[in-house]
């Protein structure tokens, strides 16, 4: 997902989920963060480096591919934007050799996700906002997985679009990073193929571009980790499923149920809204940020600034060490700190090393970070 849903769609469904105008604002800009903070990021205001929620393309292209490095990457893209869907699914004794990775694909409504939901409950709203982020991806990402891997990312060449009436249009790609997405001639980027097992040209949806990230298509393309069967990818359908349970979890975080489940979904606040949602989802277009911006105004009567990563630097890097937690920043950077300790020690304790050894920030609080920042920085 970018911008348009985990800034925009994240408040309007923060403030139908019951949150104020100004509540709404933390956690949408705290769901966009996580695709912001960078190790360069944190590096420039100070911050620990082992907060980071995502990498750059910069920081990706001079990344290290050894074990030590591969496990730095699996922690930050497993932990935030590839959620494990099953880490004891079942395997074929073909792919024995690969099992760990297999156990890494993403899917929504895995034990994970309530994981990450129940890690957020009586927290600061920046921790809501990130959790919002992590559970919205588990559905337009699902299929891959956040550790480099051909035998799991790559696909081939069959891209169709399936169109409003069904009928296929054939999706071509080409490889210039810096080139825009064509929708109307059906032309999108994405990565380089390559047989490397390793390299980053195979890290999480890069060979299927930013399809996955695009609310209104529709598209039949065949994975590798399903030996290359056709898959049909409905996101218009999985976004809105991804909004209601947004709107579901945080009815849980304020308190309106006692537990958060999966596979369930507050279509009763959307159901007055839903030919508007559907509407913005469906619509055409590179990013729906407009549509979802004018929506989220009119709910709540409120203005939905810009986002600006840089909006909260300063009150963090003026910060006392003694209240530089208590910033916005610093919110944040605790409860990325939680929720990657979380998934990693949950990774771990599954029989997995993919994403290194690990601590249970969770259990052992603030006192942890110490032991956490060493076993991230021996791998």
């Amino acid at each position: 997902m970018q911008l348009d849903f985990h800034y925009y769609a994240t408040y309007c469904a923060a403030f139908l989920a019951g949150y104020s105008h100004e509540e709404s604002l933390d956690i949408c800009y705290s769901a966009q963060f996580v695709d912001c903070c960078t190790k360069a990021f944190l590096s420039g205001i100070k911050g620990p480096r082992q907060a980071a929620t995502t990498q750059s393309q910069t920081e990706l292209i001079d990344v290290r591919t050894d074990l030590i490095g591969l496990q730095d990457i699996t922690r930050i893209w497993a932990s935030f934007h590839f959620l494990p869907g099953d880490l004891k699914a079942p395997v074929k004794a073909l792919f024995k050799r690969y099992k760990n990775k297999y156990r890494l694909i993403c899917a929504p409504n895995g034990d994970l996700v309530i994981r990450t939901v129940e890690l957020a409950k009586d927290k600061d709203l920046q921790a809501a906002g990130l959790a919002m982020h992590v559970l919205a991806d588990t559905w337009a990402h699902r299929n891959f997985a956040g550790t480099p891997s051909m035998v799991i990312n790559n696909t081939n060449d069959y891209f169709f679009e399936v169109m409003p009436d069904d009928s296929l249009r054939k999706i071509t790609f080409g490889h210039n990073p810096g080139a825009s997405d064509d929708i109307d001639n059906a032309k999108y980027t994405n990565t380089v193929y390559s047989i490397g097992e390793k390299t980053i040209m195979n890290l999480g949806h890069g060979r299927a571009g930013h399809l996955p990230d695009y609310s209104f298509i529709r598209y039949k393309y065949m994975p590798a980790w399903d030996g290359y069967r056709e898959c049909l990818k409905d996101n218009p359908a999985e976004y809105y499923n991804a909004f209601c349970q947004m709107i579901y979890a945080m009815g849980y975080l304020r308190g309106e149920r006692d537990t958060f489940e999966t596979g369930k979904y507050d279509e009763e606040k959307c159901a007055p809204y839903k030919e508007r949602i559907m509407s913005i989802l469906t619509a055409r277009q590179l990013s729906a940020s407009g549509d979802w911006k004018a929506f989220g105004e009119e709910l709540s009567s409120g203005k939905i600034p810009d986002f600006d990563d840089s909006r909260y630097v300063e009150e963090y890097k003026n910060a006392g060490e003694d209240k530089v937690d208590d910033t916005f920043l610093g919110r944040f950077i605790i409860a990325a700190l939680a929720q990657k300790s979380m998934v990693t020690n949950q990774i771990y304790k599954s029989g997995n090393k993919l994403a290194g050894f690990s601590i249970d920030f969770n259990e052992h609080g603030f006192a942890g970070i110490k032991d956490y920042m060493k076993l991230i920085e021996h791998g």
